[in-house]
C-alpha cells in the first residue's frame, strides 16, 4: 500500500527527501543517461519506503491517514500538559490514602486473619510493588491518559483493551461509594456527633463532599495538584504526631503471640481486602499525558507513592496492633479511632478528636483521585469511540467536564439510593465488595500485557517513546510473568472462599460482571475503535495526536 499524500507531506517537511526528489529527477537525454535516471528513479523509491516505515506504526488507508494526521491536531483540544514530578508523587500518595485507608480496611483485615494481617499485608504487597515498576515500564513505551486500557490496546489488540475498559470502570467506580459516605460520617463526628444517626446529615454533607471533589477536578489539572497538596499536607503532618506518640507507647504494647495454626483462608481474604489500600499510586500513569515531561516522569511518582504507602503502613499497622486489643480491632468500622481512644492518658484534652482530621483529609483526596482515575480512563475510551465521543469533550480548563460531571451524578444516585432504600444495602454490599476483586483483576492483565510485550514485541521496536538504543527488560519479563501468575492465584483463592465469608452471591456478581464484560468486548460495533497515540516531542510538549485503526493493533 502506498503511503498517504499526509505521510509524504510529513516526509518531505522532515528531509527525508529533498528538494530534487520532490520534484522527481531531472532527467535529459542531454545530460543523463538512462541507467542515471534509473538509479535516481531507485533512490526516491528507497526514501519513500523508508519515511512510510519510519512514519507509519499501523496500517493506515489514505483517508484514515489524513484523519489521524490532520483531524485531531487541528479540531480538538488536548489534556494539558503541567505536572511536574513532586506533582505527580503528590497525586499517586495521597491516592492511596493511607489513613483512609487503614481506617477503613484495617478492621476486616484484622477480623479476617488477627496478627497474621500483617502477613497478608507483605504477601500482596510484593506483586503490587513490582506492579509499579511494570507501569514504569509501560509509561516509558505508551504515555497515554488510557494507561492500562491503552497498553492492552497496543499490545493485545482491540478486543482485550474493550474488557480491560470493562474491568477498570468496574474497578474504580466500586471503589467510589465506599469513600463518599466515610466522608460524610467523619465530617458529623468530627462536627456535630448527635448527627451521626440522622440520614438527611449524611445525605446532606455527601452532597457536599461530592460537589467540593468536583471542583477540583473540572478546574485543570494545576488546581488538582495544588488542593491535593495541601490535603497530603494536613494528612502527614497529623499522621507523624500521632506516629511519634505511638512510638513514645511502645514499651506500654502488648503484642499478640503468632501461635497457633495461621488461618491460611483468612489470609487469602485479607490479601485481597489489602488490595484495597494498596493501589491507588497508579494515578500517574493516568496523568501521563498531563506531565510536564512525559517521557521521563510518569510510572516514577507511583514508584515513590507505592513504596511510601507501604512504609506508613508498615509503620502504623504494628502500632495499631500491638497497643489496642485485637477483640476491638476485629472488624472495627474505625480501628484509628479506637487506637487512638487508648492514647488519651498520654495526649492532651484538646486532641482528644484530631485522628479525624488526618483521615478526613484522606479520605477527601481519595475522592477526587479515584474519580480523576476512572475520568481520565473514560476520557480515552470516548476519544477512541469505545464509549460516546461527549466524554471525550473538554472544556476550556482542558478538563474532561462531561465525564467528571456523568460520574459524580451516578456516584450521587447511588448515595441516595444506599441512604434512602434499605431494602437495597445487601445488593449494594455484595457489588461493592468486587472492588477488590477487579482492582486485583486489573492489575492481573497490566502484568500479562507487560509480559506479552516484553517477551513477543519489544525488540521489534515497539513503543512510541522508547530509547532508540538497544534494550532490554529481561528481569522486568521475568517479574511481570511471576506477578501474573501470583495475582491470579489471588483472584482464584477469592472465588473459592468468598460465598463461604462474605455472601453466597458474591461469586455470582463476579463471575456475572465478567460475563458481561466479554460481551461487551467481543459485541459487533458499527463503527470501528480508534486508538488515538500521543506523539510527544522529545520530553516536553505534545508533537500531535493521531488516531489509528484499533483492529490493526498488534
Amino acid at each position: 500500500m502506498r503511503p498517504s499524500r499526509v505521510v509524504r507531506q510529513r516526509c518531505l517537511s522532515r528531509g527525508a527527501i529533498d528538494d530534487s526528489d520532490r520534484q522527481g529527477p531531472s532527467y535529459s537525454r542531454d545530460s543523463t543517461t538512462m541507467p542515471e535516471f534509473c538509479e535516481a528513479e531507485s533512490h526516491l523509491r528507497a526514501a519513500r519506503r523508508e519515511c512510510f516505515l519510519r512514519e507509519s506504526v499501523f496500517i493506515l488507508t489514505d483517508r484514515s491517514a489524513e484523519h489521524a494526521m490532520n483531524g485531531p491536531e487541528k479540531t480538538k483540544r488536548t489534556l494539558k500538559q503541567a505536572y511536574s514530578l513532586w506533582d505527580l508523587c503528590s497525586l499517586s500518595i495521597s491516592s492511596v490514602g493511607p489513613a483512609f485507608s487503614i481506617s477503613a480496611a484495617a478492621g476486616v483485615m484484622i477480623g479476617y486473619s488477627g496478627i497474621y494481617s500483617l502477613l497478608a499485608l507483605l504477601l500482596i504487597a510484593a506483586p503490587f510493588i513490582v506492579s509499579a515498576f511494570i507501569f514504569r515500564v509501560l509509561n516509558r513505551h505508551f504515555p497515554q491518559s488510557g494507561a492500562s486500557y491503552h497498553w492492552s490496546a497496543r499490545v493485545l489488540g482491540a478486543p482485550a483493551s474493550r474488557f480491560q475498559g470493562w474491568v477498570i470502570i468496574l474497578a474504580y467506580f466500586t471503589s467510589l461509594p465506599p469513600i463518599v459516605l466515610p466522608a460524610a460520617q467523619y465530617t458529623i463526628a468530627l462536627l456535630h456527633p448527635s448527627w451521626q444517626h440522622d440520614v438527611l446529615a449524611q445525605f446532606s454533607i455527601s452532597t457536599f463532599w461530592l460537589v467540593f471533589a468536583a471542583i477540583p477536578l473540572l478546574s485543570g489539572a494545576r488546581p488538582t495538584a495544588r488542593m491535593t497538596q495541601v490535603f497530603l499536607a494536613v494528612e502527614i503532618v497529623f499522621l507523624v504526631m500521632f506516629a511519634l506518640m505511638g512510638v513514645w507507647m511502645l514499651p506500654h504494647a502488648h503484642f499478640p503471640s503468632w501461635s497457633g495454626r495461621p488461618p491460611i483462608a483468612g489470609i487469602l481474604l485479607t490479601m485481597i481486602v489489602a488490595t484495597t489500600i494498596l493501589d491507588g499510586w497508579e494515578i500517574d500513569s493516568y496523568a501521563s499525558e498531563e506531565s510536564a515531561k512525559p517521557a521521563q516522569d510518569p510510572g516514577r511518582g507511583g514508584i515513590i507513592g507505592a513504596l511510601v504507602a507501604l512504609l506508613m503502613y508498615g509503620v502504623f499497622f504494628p502500632l495499631i496492633i500491638g497497643e489496642t486489643p485485637i477483640a476491638q480491632l476485629a472488624n472495627s468500622p474505625d480501628p484509628m479511632i479506637a487506637w487512638a481512644s487508648h492514647m488519651k492518658l498520654f495526649m492532651p484534652h484538646v486532641l482528644d478528636k484530631a485522628i479525624l482530621i488526618p483521615i478526613l483529609a484522606s479520605t477527601a483526596g481519595s475522592l477526587w483521585l479515584t474519580g480523576y482515575i476512572l475520568i481520565r480512563a473514560l476520557y480515552a475510551m470516548g476519544r477512541d469511540r469505545l464509549l460516546p465521543g461527549w466524554f471525550a469533550k473538554l472544556n476550556r480548563q482542558d478538563s474532561p467536564a462531561v465525564a467528571t460531571l456523568i460520574v459524580f451524578a451516578a456516584l450521587w444516585l447511588i448515595v441516595i439510593l444506599q441512604l434512602f432504600v434499605s431494602s437495597l444495602a445487601s445488593f449494594f454490599a455484595i457489588i461493592l465488595s468486587a472492588a477488590g476483586f477487579f482492582l486485583t483483576l486489573e492489575f492481573m492483565l497490566d502484568s500479562f500485557t507487560a509480559t506479552v510485550f516484553l517477551c513477543k514485541q519489544h525488540q521489534r521496536g515497539c513503543g512510541e517513546t522508547a530509547p532508540t538504543h538497544s534494550h532490554s527488560h529481561r528481569v522486568m519479563a521475568i517479574g511481570s510473568a511471576v506477578t501474573t501468575l501470583y495475582l491470579l492465584a489471588v483472584l482464584i483463592a477469592f472465588l473459592v472462599l468468598s460465598p463461604r465469608v462474605i455472601s453466597p452471591w458474591s461469586d455470582y456478581a463476579a463471575i456475572g460482571l465478567l460475563a458481561a464484560g466479554i460481551l461487551f468486548a467481543l459485541y459487533p460495533r458499527k463503527r470501528r475503535q480508534k486508538l488515538h497515540i500521543v506523539h510527544f516531542d522529545g520530553e516536553d510538549g505534545v508533537s500531535s495526536v493521531a488516531a489509528a485503526d484499533a483492529t490493526y493493533v498488534r
